[in-house]
């Protein structure tokens, strides 16, 4: 009786792996064909009797980088810029600066500049950037393009032309740049970020140390990474497909093709972490960058700091879901509303708030001088707050050490 039910359990083993290895090569091959009929590619030749499920599985997913690199790597630009500068300037004037021999022997082996002269510089520097309308719009990084006083566009094909700034947000590291196509543009489509989960495959395409149209793999490592450092608005994606310098601006992407983020960072120290904006935060920022040149956000006016396990327990909390009230503006929406030192604020908008980063989040992309209620609890009793979003201040008051920024 014992080695029949081993023999029964191993049939039945064997019986649920060749079900599920028979599902798995199924779900590959459908996203393979689906990766190849976006970037037009020809039909796989069919599989001989031969051939294993494992090596069905592995071409067919082959085949599904591959129609993504084929679809989207004519979206992605070499985004090539300069910074100008000169040095300073010589107290007085050279010994024999007034000299037309000197002068000559300056210009023959040193250029132009001569003595007393002021030199340029041409400080070059490479980044990525991804094709998002066929008017010529590119979307990078900010710090791809910062301080740039010239822009150049290279595209897959090697045509060159020049960019100019349509717009920077430098509180989530995004930028638009155009330039003027002189014919049809390859246009890649943006996903989803939303509907990410942890394990799925993300495919990073860019030009990391000026190598152009990289293609490297990885998977989905975490979402709603925050603290990075980067921006003062992270909700990062996480990733180990390999993104190096020269990588930033350029996309990250699914199995479909479609751009999930915006490569930014990496670790330095550490090696197969790198981060991403999501493309869902992008879609709210880039409109803006397109129409207003820049992005104009929601605010309370309020200083939050994270929710410790020791103050929600302190507060009388069951979690440390939510945001701790630091101090208000005087003057502020949530001074106005009434919003005090202490005070744990639960959801916004009837949206339940999972942090302070989270709270940030949703005050910026609020409309201004929309009204908002806040469900607030304060001395162990939940109340509700009305306040009315206003616009950020250019410069906000300096806030205290410790205290993170609000809303």
């Amino acid at each position: 009786m014992i080695r029949s039910l081993a023999t029964a359990n191993a049939m039945t083993r064997s019986l649920l792996g060749a079900a599920l290895g028979f599902v798995l090569v199924v779900a590959a091959t459908g996203v393979g064909y689906l990766a190849r009929d976006r970037a037009g590619l020809p039909a796989a030749p069919a599989a001989g009797g031969t051939g294993s499920a494992p090596t069905a599985l592995a071409e067919t997913l082959q085949a599904a980088f591959v129609g993504v690199a084929q679809q989207v790597r004519p979206a992605v630009v070499n985004i090539g810029t300069i910074q100008r500068s000169k040095t300073r300037r010589p107290m007085g004037p050279q010994p024999g600066s007034d000299d037309p021999f000197f002068r000559d022997f300056f210009k023959q082996f040193f250029g132009s500049e001569g003595p007393g002269q002021r030199p340029e510089f041409r400080q070059p520097s490479l980044g990525s950037g991804v094709i998002i309308d066929k008017r010529g719009l590119v979307l990078t990084n900010f710090h791809v393009i910062r301080g740039a006083d010239e822009i150049t566009v290279r595209l897959s094909d090697k045509r060159e032309y020049r960019g100019k700034v349509m717009g920077t947000d430098p509180k989530t590291d995004l930028a638009v740049v155009r330039f003027d196509p002189d014919h049809e543009l390859r246009v890649a489509s943006l996903g989803d970020s939303d509907a990410l989960k942890v394990g799925e495959w993300a495919i990073a395409i860019g030009n990391p140390f000026g190598l152009d149209q990289t293609v490297t793999v990885g998977v989905v490592s975490a979402t709603g990474r925050s603290d990075v450092g980067v921006a003062t608005y992270e909700n990062f994606i996480q990733t180990d497909a390999s993104i190096n310098p020269g990588n930033s601006g350029g996309p990250l992407l699914n199995l479909k093709g479609e751009v999930i983020g915006i490569n930014t960072a990496i670790v330095a120290a550490g090696q197969g972490i790198g981060f991403a904006i999501p493309i869902n935060m992008v879609k709210r920022v880039v409109d803006q960058l397109v129409e207003k040149g820049k992005v104009e956000r929601g605010w309370l006016g309020v200083a939050l700091q994270p929710l410790s396990s020791e103050l929600a327990q302190s507060y009388g909390l069951k979690d440390t879901a939510g945001a701790l009230v630091a101090s208000a503006v005087p003057g502020s929406p949530a001074a106005t509303a009434g919003l005090q030192q202490g005070d744990v604020i639960l959801s916004y908008d009837k949206t339940p708030i999972e942090d302070y980063h989270h709270l940030q989040r949703l005050v910026a992309d609020t409309r201004v001088g929309k009204s908002v209620v806040l469900e607030v609890f304060r001395k162990k009793q939940k109340v509700t707050v009305s306040a009315t979003v206003a616009r950020v201040p250019d410069e906000g008051p300096r806030r205290e050490s410790g205290k993170a920024p609000g809303g």
